[in-house]
């Protein structure tokens, strides 16, 4: 239903009988994959756009305004084109018939759901996302990532794609060992009635109150004597197990799904890390060295001015190789990272996809390099960067400290403004831009809430269904000829689109290219509702004229369709009143 693949198709046909009108012989069978077709950035361009002539300048060796002209002698022939023009440099641009539009729309009612191309069918692929340390409950901050990563399966999985989403529970590393002794200096408090002072490295938050009481009822004070390693073995899992239970609650009450939580701790106890070596060793990919001192502060952490076990990770695009094991023999965090993606290559046969934080921009390259290194450059990793999020109240930004445990719990967010709103404002802005959250805006029943926006578009075409009076909601093609005036048409031609921002999102991985067409469709239809107002032919409801309110209906019925499979992708149940 794509109706810019059915044109794409027909250009590419149209070339290939050129060349060989022209005994030209297409050396570069990739040529023809740069050939687009998009919407003209100014409508007075047409309908469509391609840049067939500019990609194929060279293969004809002339200009491409006069492959262009060759292009155009073609083209003019196809009955669904009632103009056909060249802009410079080269672009060809098309102006279609009217039915061609009306027949979009006929189909689509007719079908009564869209369809997508199905370019990842019989892919396997593995999407992680959010992955917080399991030392406490999701705060804010961790919602952009848990949308993205959500709506991003999604959508792959609507262009055919095995989607496995799967979170990373990290352990097995030092925030572990901070976390427990931080429950047992709050399980020492409970036995002995006394606030304790909480360490300045040591996690401060309530939660933490509830599992010592749940480790105190279970086991009274038979713990109160145990060192810290003895402790640590009694009651590690039962803290972990507790705390990813709070992190599922958020995700679950996000509408955020995970099909796989997949243990660090686990993984190394598979003897995973020992695999990396192996292959490492086997492909002449580690040695002894002594790796310059970094720049950056982040890399300090792991590097020491002695021989070190090292990745040859700068023949894989890395900007240095890299550590894998520390002088007292324990394994750096990269190995441990290096044995989860081995683990991911050989458990998903597929693909890698990472939703990171901002604060893994440095980071990027050398699991980039590991992936290429470990699946001998058959497996590609994309990793997509979250920008953080300003959480804002009326235009003034919310101060919130990692050092105090003064965060916005996502739990606290979710009660406040529900999941709809928080899932859509968070695809408001591309993933790599930095996103202003503000509470007031979320909260406001006006066009700066993109939802209320997106909602309130939805509640007036049931609205209009409904005071239509009209129960038969099947229309005729002679009906749908009536929508002839040009806000009508330039609205069947947005809804066309739709399709093709679907899998545009699934092939760039963007999906607030969701949002930003939602809001843009929302916008054309509030605009022709207040045409309506002053223009009687632009109504939705003719009550002289039954003929004529089904053409408007079947308009409307394609917008609400449009938005519903938009909001579907979010998540988000459209609201049938306000």
């Amino acid at each position: 239903m794509n109706i810019f693949n059915t044109y794409l198709q027909y250009i590419n046909e149209t070339i290939l009988i050129l060349l060989e009108d022209n005994n030209i012989v297409l050396e570069n069978d990739n040529l023809l994959e740069k050939i687009v077709v998009e919407v003209p950035k100014d409508k007075k361009f047409g309908d469509l756009s391609t840049n067939a002539a500019l990609v194929l300048s060279s293969t004809f060796k002339t200009k491409p305004l006069d492959v262009a002209k060759k292009l155009k002698l073609k083209f003019e022939n196809h009955h669904d084109f009632c103009d056909v023009s060249i802009a410079n440099p080269g672009f060809i641009n098309f102006t279609l018939q009217e039915d061609v539009w009306q027949k979009l729309l006929f189909n689509l009612l007719k079908i009564g759901e869209w369809k997508y191309e199905q370019f990842g069918k019989n892919n396997n692929l593995n999407l992680e996302f959010v992955s917080a340390n399991p030392t406490g409950p999701l705060h804010a901050g961790h919602a952009r990532g848990a949308v993205v990563g959500d709506c991003l399966a999604r959508i792959l999985k609507l262009v055919g794609f095995n989607v496995t989403r799967e979170y990373y529970i990290n352990d097995a590393g030092n925030q572990i060992d901070v976390l427990i002794k931080s429950v047992q200096l709050r399980y020492l408090e409970q036995l002995s009635g006394i606030n304790a002072n909480i360490p300045e490295n040591f996690y401060p938050g309530a939660y933490l109150i509830r599992i010592a009481k749940k480790i105190k009822n279970q086991y009274d004070d038979t713990l109160e004597k145990l060192d810290y390693e003895n402790f640590f073995l009694k009651v590690n899992q039962l803290v972990i197990n507790e705390i990813l239970n709070l992190i599922k609650k958020d995700l679950l009450n996000l509408g955020v799904e995970m099909d796989i939580f997949s243990s660090e701790k686990s993984i190394i106890e598979k003897g995973f890390l020992d695999k990396v070596l192996n292959i490492l060793k086997d492909n002449k990919l580690i040695y002894e060295g002594i790796l310059e001192k970094p720049k950056g502060k982040a890399d300090l952490d792991e590097w020491e001015p002695r021989p070190q076990l090292l990745f040859k990770s700068s023949l894989f695009g890395d900007d240095s190789d890299r550590a894998l094991k520390k002088s007292d023999g324990s394994w750096t965090y990269f190995a441990n990272d290096m044995a989860y993606h081995l683990y991911k290559i050989e458990k998903t046969k597929g693909n890698l996809i990472n939703i990171l934080g901002a604060d893994h921009l440095g980071y990027l390259k050398r699991i980039e390099s590991a992936v290429k290194a470990l699946s001998s450059n058959k497996i590609k990793l994309v990793n997509k960067v979250c920008a953080i999020v300003h959480l804002m109240n009326d235009d003034k930004k919310i101060k919130m400290s990692k050092r105090s445990g003064n965060f916005i719990m996502l739990s606290d967010l979710i009660n406040d403004l529900g999941k709809d709103v928080i899932r859509f404002i968070m695809l408001t802005r591309k993933n790599e831009q930095v996103l202003e959250f503000d509470f007031k805006k979320a909260l406001a029943q006006n066009k700066d809430n993109p939802v209320f926006y997106v909602h309130y578009a939805y509640a007036r075409c049931k609205s209009i269904v409904k005071n239509s009076n009209i129960f038969d909601q099947k229309f005729s093609f002679e009906e749908i000829k009536m929508l002839k005036d040009n806000n009508e048409l330039s609205l069947i031609k947005l809804i066309s689109q739709w399709p093709r921002v679907v899998e545009l999102s699934a092939k760039h991985m963007e999906p607030h290219r969701i949002c930003y067409y939602l809001i843009e469709l929302a916008s054309e239809f509030h605009s022709l509702w207040n045409k309506g107002k002053v223009d009687e032919n632009l109504k939705f409801i003719h009550v002289d004229d039954i003929s004529i309110t089904k053409s408007k209906l079947a308009l409307i019925n394609s917008i609400m369709l449009t938005i519903k499979s938009g909001l579907n992708i979010l998540s988000i149940n459209p609201m049938e009143e306000m």
